[in-house]
């Protein structure tokens, strides 16, 4: 039995274990140790079978027919891609593991954890056997129960009614997907004897050209719901607030990414060498979510809705990553698509981190002051300065400023954009320019809503009574934060050697292989043919030696520290109305795009009885509904409830009817057997 044998069998045992003992734990904190527990050692043998993979580079894979005898078993089986996710996954997990004992205490005599900690540990065990699956059957399973059991962890606090619509748009949008999945596979699958993806790979090679580009739309739809991109992203800023924090940051950090691995691995590993326009479809997806996911989340007063649309921005931008990376490479170009798909799979571990650790502080200021929103909170960072650092740490790398880890993988996107712009054709001659612009604004904004996120939760004078008594969380929910924060800085100063481990990965993927083998040199980014580079390890070095510098003249030259109130405006007492609100902050920016976001606004005078020259109140109210998702959900809901409506008269009742029903659908699934054959 090999090693990595091992570590699957001790993750598959942890995360049963993590399962079932917290139902028979006579208290809830026992319960809560419990699914902790199962939660680390089933992460942890993930994580060391994933990184054993890596190391080696030696595919790993085995057969369990006994367990389920219908379509092929349980088949497992790993390479470099599925490793990489597998690892990622196992790592959010173990740290969402730790920070969720404490976390989910606030649920003591409210919500059974028993049942909580049976639902939280097969979501994690469906997540790890994603990347794992090597047959459809097992793909399917793993993808269904890690779909189940986080709906079920979305309706955690199902007594509210928002938390209750947010399950009702996840579960519906999930279906979606996994309906779109099966007539994927069904294209795909030679007979239905051959259904391992081994035989997927080799019946793809045959396939028309014509029904590959039906099997991409269906993996692009089927996926892209999964993965959030506009506009099937409407569940993910519903649930993500409806959810526990450490939830949403596994639902954020790693779920949604299995959406892009399955993406990949049926695009570019199953049909690799398509066409020019998957690409484009790619690529113009990835615009579109991108700038939509930072617009809104400019305007979002809650926290975790904030951070919920700022994923659907970061898939966005690996949409970019892997489609001009497709196109560069249709055109010849291999090292520089390298570029490109390297910056995909590289933002890809960057965002689980970097979002993680939102999240997880995100989580510390709810759980300390019972609200999400910014409105109420302010001057946080005097009472938790921790959490204010980890939050500090993972807004610059969601910024993408220098030298965190998130500069080093939108850099490599964008480098990738630029080559293409030399490519003598008219559509992307002015398609690869108009995504580097819309790239760029996406930045901007993202740090401007950063910016607004930080600085009204943390800075400034407490807005609530629970703001001003809020204190820091317990250590077990900021050790997570801690190595996340540390995470996002060691892969931004180590970029370079992680870029060389992620084209190796995409070597050994087909439809990622570049045969440009781009080497980067040990402290620089480059890019090939091209004096463009940058070393972030420099940039950290000169950051780090400018902090030294200033502060040994400050000390030699003996200035003081002094401490006086802010000014205001003539005002000697300063109250929390004299300060920035989110809605102030983010006032001009929604003057500036007011034909996107089409706000609903309201203005109410209230004057003096006697005279109307006299104005006692003033209140005026502006509110950002997604015009879009009304323009596209609203039809299509109508029309659903219509053909339901109709559909219920079928239901007359009758025995014979239905009889009759059971005997028409078994002559119309005969017939269409005999028809295939």
């Amino acid at each position: 039995m090999s090693a990595v044998t091992s570590a699957l069998e001790l993750m598959a045992g942890g995360y049963a274990a993590g399962a079932l003992l917290p139902l028979a734990m006579p208290s809830p904190r026992a319960a809560r140790l419990a699914t902790a527990a199962g939660a680390v050692a089933g992460s942890a043998g993930g994580l060391l079978a994933g990184a054993l993979v890596l190391a080696t580079g030696t595919p790993v894979a085995a057969a369990f027919p006994g367990l389920v005898s219908a379509a092929g078993g349980i088949a497992i089986g790993l390479d470099r891609l599925g490793a990489l996710f597998l690892a990622l996954t196992a790592a959010v997990s173990l740290l969402a593991a730790i920070y969720g004992a404490s976390y989910t205490a606030e649920y003591d005599g409210r919500r059974s954890l028993g049942a909580f900690g049976f639902t939280f540990n097969l979501f994690l065990l469906g997540m790890a056997l994603v990347p794992c699956a090597a047959n459809v059957f097992t793909f399917l399973l793993a993808w269904e129960l890690m779909a189940l059991s986080s709906y079920f962890l979305v309706m955690t606090d199902s007594a509210r009614v928002e938390t209750r619509e947010a399950g009702l748009w996840y579960i519906a949008m999930t279906h979606f997907g996994f309906v779109l999945l099966l007539p994927m596979f069904l294209l795909m699958a030679p007979s239905a004897d051959l259904t391992t993806f081994a035989d997927l790979r080799a019946g793809a090679a045959a396939l028309s050209p014509g029904v590959r580009n039906v099997v991409f739309l269906l993996a692009l739809l089927a996926f892209g719901s999964k993965a959030g991109i506009v506009p099937l992203h409407v569940w993910l800023p519903r649930a993500h607030p409806a959810a526990p924090s450490h939830v949403s940051a596994l639902m954020s950090g790693v779920m949604i990414k299995l959406g892009i691995y399955g993406l990949i691995r049926v695009a570019f590993d199953f049909m690799p060498g398509g066409p020019v326009w998957w690409g484009g479809v790619l690529l113009a997806a990835g615009c579109m979510s991108a700038l939509l996911g930072v617009l809104y989340a400019l305007m979002e007063h809650d926290l975790k809705r904030l951070l919920a649309y700022h994923s659907v921005e970061n898939i966005g931008i690996i949409l970019i990553g892997l489609g001009a990376g497709a196109v560069l490479q249709r055109f010849g170009l291999g090292a520089l698509a390298a570029i490109g798909f390297a910056g995909a799979l590289f933002h890809t571990v960057n965002h689980a981190s970097f979002k993680a650790l939102l999240f997880f502080g995100a989580g510390g200021v709810i759980q300390q002051t019972h609200t999400a929103n910014m409105e109420e909170l302010g001057g946080l960072i005097k009472r938790m300065p921790h959490t204010a650092l980890y939050f500090l740490v993972g807004s610059a790398a969601i910024a993408a400023l220098p030298p965190l880890n998130g500069f080093a993988s939108e850099w490599l996107v964008f480098q990738s954009l630029l080559a293409g712009t030399h490519i003598p054709r008219p559509e992307i001659a002015i398609g690869f320019p108009l995504a580097v612009g819309m790239l760029a604004l996406t930045g901007g904004l993202a740090a401007a809503c950063f910016v607004k996120a930080f600085g009204i939760t943390f800075l400034a004078m407490p807005r609530s009574e629970h703001a001003a008594r809020a204190g820091e969380p317990p250590w077990s929910m900021r050790l997570p934060m801690l190595v996340l924060a540390a995470a996002c800085l060691v892969l931004g100063v180590a970029s370079p050697v992680v870029v060389r481990g992620l084209l190796v990965i995409g070597e050994s993927v087909p439809g990622l292989s570049a045969h440009g083998a781009v080497q980067a040199p040990r402290f620089w980014l480059t890019v090939p043919g091209s004096p463009t580079q940058v070393s972030p390890l420099m940039i950290a070095a000169l950051l780090g030696a400018i902090v030294v510098v200033a502060a040994v003249v400050l000390r030699m030259r003996g200035l003081a520290l002094r401490r006086a109130d802010t000014w205001g405006c003539g005002r000697i007492g300063q109250t929390p109305r004299m300060e920035y609100t989110a809605s102030a902050f983010a006032e001009p920016l929604r003057r500036v795009f007011s034909e996107l976001y089409r706000p609903a606004e309201d203005l109410s005078i209230s004057a003096h009885p006697e005279s109307r020259y006299f104005v006692r109140t003033i209140t005026y109210t502006s509110h950002v509904v997604p015009w879009f998702e009304r323009a596209f959900y609203d039809p299509l809901i109508r029309g659903t409830r219509a053909v339901a409506t109709r559909v219920r008269r079928l239901q007359a009742g009758s025995i014979h009817l239905y009889l009759l029903y059971v005997a028409t659908a078994l002559v119309l699934a005969l017939v269409s057997a005999w028809w295939l054959q």
